[in-house]
């Protein structure tokens, strides 16, 4: 059934993202429900371990919680100095964040790094300022006192990052706000995160491209734990069961796998853990399971490291700062320079993630291959090629993430909230407002006819049933579709947006 954009089927799914904010807002009063972790081991009586950072000063944190938390709950936590170096952390812990802030959902219930922007278009449509606000704040607070913009706020994260969205997240909050003082505080904090996507071992210098690349060489802890079919085994055991039944093409199978002790290398947690500083955890996209995605320059990282240069460089001119925008001009030019060299391919139409160990373009179909018409960096040829593609991926409820079934859950048949926004915000910045309005209706129609079945929105949706029913398709990884959800609420809030906007 056609779904217009002023249909009144629309409103009870705004009003839940609305009213939704305040569930998934976590303040200082909820630290201990924050602190709460279903996805690590702790021994039964034991509290719950709140990290704070050296810089922070432990007597005036502990005195703020026995303000507001009742002894029933203080006796709950324990509040620690974090140590200096990760492997001197014995257990796991929340990271204290000093603002109130909204979590996705469901197990993810701590700060996520890529998901608080597209939790932040929401906050912004639906008048949330503050808590807009404080998600911009909050990571940066994480730079500066844990060294980067982390995959959430737990210390088995402290290695890892996320997709850097965050000066595009201060400058959608600006043209809000227009608080230029509190934008170029934000200046020292956005370059050193950029820096930290363009050095090494995140810079690979053979293509002058990054990578995501996380330092930790063993089995991540929230994996072992929670990440359990129903015959409780961990995700890593089936993944070693995989590489002993199935042949590998993709890559050299012995970098990851060893066959006589079947065992797993440190490479393979290595890739594993940088699959998750993707946020794609998990496809195939770099082989199975991405174990090497180590090896490859990708197409999403590098799109939004292009978006970061325009985004500081326009701080910098909005502050009258003229050497600076050239410089950051100087950068953006040269990376998109650099993914057309690298990652479009003009015969396919597409752009693929490029192996610099083998010096070969990928050929997998994903749909980040559609970003950079979100970023303005495809030439107007480029983007008809692209939009010729779109069949490729379209399907009954929107984009499908990509061409691929893997039994994983960033590939087919699955779609998320993230990847239709970049693709249908790109295809309204060329001109291809038809499209965008055809693939905006599939994707919200689906989220509406299961809101209407269930009354929640969740994580993911397989758009080519056009369900929310997915964790059998899932063989690997988790296979729950948790419900809240964060970046979904933000992304329809936004899409809806847009979509009556056109048609008013």
């Amino acid at each position: 059934m056609p779904l217009p954009p002023n249909s009144p089927r629309l409103n009870p799914v705004i009003t839940y993202i609305r009213d939704t904010w305040t569930t998934l807002t976590r303040t200082q009063a909820h630290i201990l429900e924050a602190a709460k972790d279903s996805k690590i081991d702790r021994p039964p009586g034991s509290p719950w371990i709140v990290y704070i950072s050296p810089q922070e000063d432990r007597d005036l944190v502990q005195a703020e919680l026995e303000e507001i938390l009742p002894p029933s709950e203080l006796t709950q936590i324990e509040v620690r100095i974090l140590p200096p170096e990760m492997d001197q952390i014995e257990e796991h812990g929340l990271l204290y964040l000093p603002k109130s802030y909204v979590v996705p959902g469901g197990r993810f219930n701590e700060l996520y790094g890529w998901d608080s922007y597209f939790i932040g278009l929401g906050l912004l449509r639906d008048g949330e300022l503050e808590l807009a606000q404080n998600a911009v704040d909050l990571l940066v607070y994480e730079i500066e006192h844990y060294g980067t913009v982390l995959n959430a706020n737990r210390s088995y994260m402290l290695e890892r990052s996320h997709p850097p969205l965050l000066a595009r997240g201060a400058l959608e909050l600006f043209e809000y706000t227009e608080d230029r003082d509190w934008l170029r505080s934000l200046l020292p904090a956005l370059e050193r995160y950029y820096f930290y996507w363009t050095v090494p071992p995140h810079l690979n210098a053979s293509t002058g491209l990054s990578r995501y690349y996380a330092r930790g060489t063993t089995p991540a802890p929230e994996v072992v734990n929670s990440e359990r079919d129903e015959h409780g085994r961990t995700h890593y055991e089936r993944v070693r069961d995989y590489y002993r039944h199935y042949p590998v093409e993709a890559y050299d199978l012995s970098l990851f796998y060893h066959r006589n002790s079947d065992s797993l290398t440190e490479l393979f947690y290595q890739g594993d853990r940088s699959m998750r500083e993707s946020g794609f955890d998990i496809s195939n996209r770099f082989g199975p399971f991405s174990a090497d995605i180590v090896h490859y320059v990708p197409v999403c990282l590098n799109v939004l490291l292009y978006q970061m240069e325009r985004d500081i460089a326009e701080i910098h001119h909005l502050m009258g700062h003229w050497d600076s925008v050239e410089v950051w001009k100087k950068y953006a030019n040269t990376r998109h320079k650099e993914i057309d060299r690298f990652l479009w391919n003009e015969e396919a139409g597409l752009y693929f993630d490029y192996n610099f160990r083998t010096e070969t373009r990928g050929t997998y179909e994903f749909v980040t291959t559609f970003m950079p018409l979100w970023a303005g960096l495809a030439s107007p040829e480029q983007a008809q090629r692209l939009v010729d593609n779109l069949p490729k991926f379209e399907t009954k409820g929107g984009l499908l993430t990509s061409t691929h079934v893997s039994g994983n859950q960033w590939d087919a048949p699955f779609g998320w909230a993230p990847l239709q926004l970049f693709a249908i915000k790109g295809l309204r910045r060329y001109g291809y407002d038809e499209d965008a309005d055809r693939l905006t209706e599939k994707f919200i129609n689906v989220v509406v006819q299961e809101f209407e079945k269930s009354g929640t929105l969740v994580e993911k949706y397989d758009v080519e049933r056009c369900s929310a029913d997915v964790s059998a398709e899932i063989l690997f990884g988790y296979s729950s579709n948790e419900i809240g959800f964060g970046w979904t609420n933000g992304v329809v809030r936004e899409l809806i947006h847009d979509w009556q906007q056109r048609s008013s």
